[in-house]
């Protein structure tokens, strides 16, 4: 890990998101809330808010960050579900790895939770792809 000991505490805030396609089928169904293993985007949000709090746990080099604010946010189009997370905390480094935590977190999840319907009949997901994953802002606060 990187010697932060000397860096003061701020304000910190970030933003990531990231980007799931999906059968137009698939996201009717999400709509309807009738993905047999339940509220896809409840169920997402509480997974962004869990790998958030445990991304020490899963990327070695992170420091463990006193976690003030998660923000998992969702936007559904016609073949995609987009997952925004926003996190802040008064640390002496950056909450990025955090949010990214949750967002490709939330992702998996939905795959998880509609690969049944995401299924060709190999038992491929020709269609299902996670893209676009990135660090929209981050801010410091001095």
């Amino acid at each position: 890990m990187v010697d932060i000991s000397k860096k003061p505490v701020v304000e910190r805030e970030a933003l990531a998101e990231g980007v799931i396609i999906l059968k137009p089928e698939t996201i009717k169904l999400i709509k309807e809330n009738k993905i047999e293993k339940g509220d896809v985007l409840q169920i997402s949000s509480v997974c962004a808010l869990n790998a958030v709090k445990k991304t020490p746990e899963l990327v070695p080099f992170c420091h463990p960050i006193p976690i003030e604010s998660v923000r998992p946010e969702f936007e559904i189009g016609d073949t995609y579900i987009k997952v925004r997370v926003k996190v802040k905390a008064s640390s002496k480094t950056g909450v990025e790895m955090d949010a990214l935590s949750g967002v490709l977190n939330a992702l998996l999840n939905i795959w998880d939770l509609v690969k049944k319907y995401e299924k060709d009949s190999s038992g491929n997901y020709p269609f299902t792809r996670i893209q676009d994953v990135r660090v929209v802002k981050k801010v410091k606060y001095d």
